[in-house]
């Protein structure tokens, strides 16, 4: 009575059963990794089913983009200067040295036009000197496919490498930029394409110095 519960012998799934079941389980998932997950994620697409729906595309953009983040960090990092900031003594302030504050003039509105032409694989930066708050509005575009496209900053004096604001691969980009900080700020492109590729750039706003790296 207090077996009736227990599965016979025959309903048990056999050794042979089980090991069948593990073998395609793992068929499945080597499948699952060559035509999804390695075209998604690194661009190989051995059987080219990644290429047919799109996947392959999609990853060779994530694999991009994470060389030219490196690429612009290795950069700023060979750029770098150490700073030495001398240290000076404090001194008390008396009534006679106080300066009447004057209100700060308002800012000068500049505006530039910059263009670059980039062979294939080739990559360039574009920068203006910013103070801490200012800030500009930009647009840029090519005169053929897309461009990968880094907006970072950096600041030898604050000995920052490198500061990101945005990043990705695209034909056209319009946008802005706030300083986070004193120092560098700008653009570094990398034309992927397999033809010499123009970028042409128009910056308006608070900034200094336009010029290419």
């Amino acid at each position: 009575m207090y077996n009736s519960n227990i599965p016979s012998d025959r309903e048990l799934p056999s050794s042979q059963k089980l090991i069948k079941s593990t073998v395609f389980a793992g068929v499945v998932a080597v499948i699952l990794l060559i035509t999804t997950v390695l075209p998604a994620e690194y661009g190989i697409d051995p059987t080219g089913i990644g290429n047919a729906i799109g996947l392959k595309k999609m990853g060779e953009i994530k694999v991009s983009l994470k060389k030219e983040a490196t690429a612009a960090v290795t950069e700023n990092v060979q750029k770098t200067v150490p700073v030495q900031e001398s240290t000076e003594s404090k001194v008390g302030l008396t009534l006679a040295s106080v300066k009447p504050v004057n209100p700060e003039p308002e800012k000068e509105i500049v505006m530039d036009t910059i263009s670059v032409t980039l062979n294939p694989d080739q990559g360039t930066e574009v920068k203006v000197k910013m103070i801490k708050g200012e800030t500009l509005t930009y647009k840029w575009s090519t005169d053929g496919g897309r461009a990968n496209f880094d907006v970072h900053a950096d600041s030898k004096k604050l000995k920052i490498n490198y500061h990101n604001y945005e990043k990705g691969s695209q034909k056209i980009k319009e946008g802005s930029i706030t300083a986070a900080f004193d120092g560098s700020h700008g653009w570094f492109w990398r034309n992927r394409t397999s033809k010499t590729l123009t970028i042409v750039l128009e910056v308006s706003g608070e900034f200094e110095g336009l010029e290419r790296m």
